[in-house]
């Protein structure tokens, strides 16, 4: 086989039919560069002609409603800022108002719950005392009648009897007078503590009326006065029953004048 060699600094010689070959290239080239010249300059030409021979249109009027309409919409863009500030400040306001309106309200409820908290503590110890001060009144006067009853001392007669029994009509609220008192029994019995009634009603029906006040049995047991004998013939336990029976009857023995 042949050696292909090279001298350096010498380029291989190009045969014939390379040389016609980049001699076709080349023309062909230029062709196809000058023909895509030619137009562009010419249709640019014509456009930049065009565009200097057209005339420029303008007006000499001023441009109006322009700035009207931009201060308007202004005027609505604040108006709106306006509205939405006014919303939001009463919003404010109302908030501020319901919680000022709550912390009032607290403030009185927690006035009130220590208002009647105090009056709590206060009037247990004001009920106290004055039960205390009723209590002891009522034992003095209890005790003090208690004194007088025992140091108290009656005469064993008539008017002993009608005098010690107000005293203890007076201790039960029984209404009754010393001369109401004396006045029936000086017309019932003449002031005899045993007399006895046989020839009335009461007797003929075999209850008959007995004492100084002439009481039947069956009165006497259930007007009898607590603290007083249960002995129908004894004169202050007959006076009592038969005040008792009085009042519910006719309001007072004094009211009594006749048979009863």
């Amino acid at each position: 086989m042949t050696k292909n060699t090279r001298t350096p600094g010498h380029s291989p010689k190009l045969t014939k039919l390379h040389k016609l070959s980049i001699a076709g290239v080349a023309t062909l080239g230029a062709a196809t560069l000058a023909f895509s010249l030619a137009p562009s300059h010419t249709q640019t030409t014509t456009n930049d002609a065009a565009l200097s021979a057209a005339p420029v249109a303008f007006s000499q009027q001023p441009i109006k409603n322009v700035q009207a309409r931009l201060t308007d919409q202004q005027a609505g863009a604040s108006l709106k800022t306006q509205a939405i500030e006014a919303k939001k400040k009463a919003a404010d306001d109302a908030a501020k108002k319901a919680a000022d309106a709550a912390a009032a309200t607290k403030a009185a409820e927690n006035v009130r719950k220590v208002q009647a908290a105090s009056r709590s503590v206060q009037r247990p110890a004001i009920e106290t005392v004055a039960m205390k001060t009723v209590a002891m009144k009522t034992y003095a006067t209890k005790t003090y009648a208690a004194k007088t009853a025992a140091t108290k001392t009656y005469a064993n007669n008539l008017d002993g009897w009608i005098r010690q029994s107000l005293d203890i009509m007076k201790r039960r609220g029984i209404p009754g007078s010393y001369n109401g008192l004396h006045r029936n029994i000086m017309r019932e019995s003449s002031g005899n503590p045993m007399a006895i009634n046989g020839w009335d009603i009461n007797a003929i029906n075999g209850i008959p009326s007995k004492g100084l006040l002439q009481v039947i049995q069956p009165t006497f047991n259930a007007y009898h006065v607590p603290g007083t004998s249960w002995n129908i013939y004894d004169p202050v336990a007959n006076i009592t029953a038969a005040a008792n029976y009085a009042a519910d009857k006719y309001g007072s023995m004094d009211n009594v004048n006749s048979a009863y």
